[in-house]
């Protein structure tokens, strides 16, 4: 019988967009090319993106630097709101900024985004069938990441917001059968020297 097996979750957010955000600038493709070279010797089974334009063009640009690693396109993987919470959920000091910033993003992203959000989770996250560890990209948006960071850690449903990615930076979680889900890395930019870093983070965050 085929039992289950590890599976290693690499997060990825695209490289840097354009102002119009249809495609990436060209500080955005160097940080896509070099995301893949760290990537190298990185037993990749896929790389599943979202279909907007500015991931599917980090995709490719990763998997040009690798070897014959599937990309697949994934509408569960693209950019919308996970989760719309409640105020009584939310802390007392920071419910108006935060339902406010809600309330300024697309209705279709907030109507749509809850059922793929769990879809999201079903189909990345978790152990895998199998006898053998998996490895999988997901390059996608700030807004999963912080999705699929929360479901690791257990943590209530709305606290995807506030948990900002930087374009190209790594995360990594591991999902090992009978043991809770692990966080190996986050947020990690090792491979982008200090002019590429930090873009796409609110300027008070950088460090």
């Amino acid at each position: 019988m085929t039992g289950t097996a590890t599976r290693y979750l690499y997060l990825a957010r695209h490289g840097e967009a354009t102002p119009d955000e249809n495609g990436l600038t060209d500080n955005g493709r160097r940080q896509a090319v070099l995301l893949g070279r760290r990537l190298r010797g990185i037993p990749l089974s896929v790389i599943h993106h979202g279909p907007l334009t500015r991931a599917e063009q980090t995709a490719r640009l990763i998997s040009e630097q690798l070897d014959d690693v599937l990309l697949h396109c994934s509408e569960p993987a693209g950019d919308y709101v996970p989760y719309l919470p409640h105020r009584e959920e939310l802390p007392p000091d920071a419910a108006d900024a935060l339902l406010q910033h809600l309330a300024q993003l697309p209705s279709e992203e907030r109507e749509r985004g809850p059922a793929l959000a769990r879809e999201a989770l079903a189909q990345f996250t978790g152990p895998v069938q199998g006898d053998e560890p998996r490895h999988e990209l997901i390059v996608t948006h700030n807004f999963l990441i912080g999705w699929i960071i929360r479901a690791a850690h257990d943590a209530p449903e709305w606290r995807w917001m506030g948990l900002n990615h930087c374009n190209a930076a790594l995360t990594v979680i591991r999902y090992a059968p009978g043991r809770p889900s692990a966080m190996l890395f986050y947020n990690d930019m090792r491979h982008l020297p200090e002019e590429l870093r930090w873009t796409g983070f609110p300027p008070e965050f950088h460090i």
